[in-house]
């Protein structure tokens, strides 16, 4: 089986509220939040876990303010020694606009998303701004009917309700045990110490997006995984790999 190192890499800062998180709670206190893109080192072939926005800007002193380096798309893979062309497989945790902006450029990729979330990409609400089918343009499309092995130790797990399709990546890492990747928009309070999980405050289906959060903590909490990476968390060590 193989086992992965994970780099986060910082597509873009965005300002929000933090209720936008966490529904019905917290709102009033604004926050950044992150917008990731996980490189995956180890496998068969190297993996992306979402790709992230196309552009954006920032504030001045935001990124010394946050402890973070926010880089463009390609600029984060030549860091790290990779080329949008190297990526053999892309994983969607979903199909919000700051996760799929960069599908495009991985033109020798698979792209891997929960066929429920393709099809709501395709004719969204019109509630939901965060979709634009133009983005998956041209990709090589592959469609996941529920939990899934992508590759060696890597799989997918659906937690919908943020999205219709949304998808959890459980990562088997060198070094940090099993560790979710949150497939739903979340940071560190969606998962207090005590008591169950907060619903993800933007959501099509609130319950069933509460259930998703509880169903990740449940699995931490009884040791089928040993890390959860909240899709766009300050969580602990920023931008240095996870494994």
């Amino acid at each position: 089986m193989s086992q992965y190192i994970i780099h986060p890499i910082v597509c873009g800062l965005n300002a929000t509220d933090q209720g936008v998180m966490t529904y019905l709670r917290g709102y009033g206190r604004a926050i950044h939040i992150p917008i990731y893109v996980f490189y995956l080192e180890g496998g068969p072939v190297p993996v992306l876990i979402d790709t992230g926005l196309a552009d954006f800007m920032l504030p001045e002193g935001l990124e010394a303010e946050l402890g973070l380096k926010a880089e463009y798309f390609e600029d984060g893979l030549a860091r790290l020694g990779v080329k949008p062309e190297d990526i053999g497989a892309v994983i969607h945790t979903h199909l919000h606009n700051d996760h799929c902006e960069n599908d495009g450029l991985c033109v020798n990729a698979k792209v891997y998303a929960q066929r429920t979330e393709i099809e709501f990409m395709r004719d969204p609400h019109p509630l939901d701004h965060r979709y634009d089918p133009d983005y998956l343009e041209g990709c090589h499309l592959v469609a996941l009917d529920g939990p899934a092995e992508v590759l060696p130790g890597l799989r997918v797990l659906p937690t919908p309700g943020h999205t219709p399709g949304g998808q959890s990546v459980i990562v088997e890492t060198a070094g940090a045990g099993r560790a979710l990747i949150t497939g739903f928009c979340c940071n560190e309070a969606n998962f207090p110490k005590s008591g169950p999980a907060v619903c993800p405050g933007v959501h099509t289906d609130a319950i069933a997006a509460w259930e998703s959060a509880n169903l990740v903590k449940r699995m931490a909490e009884s040791g089928e995984i040993d890390l959860i990476v909240p899709a766009h968390a300050l969580w602990p060590g920023r931008q240095g790999r996870i494994g």
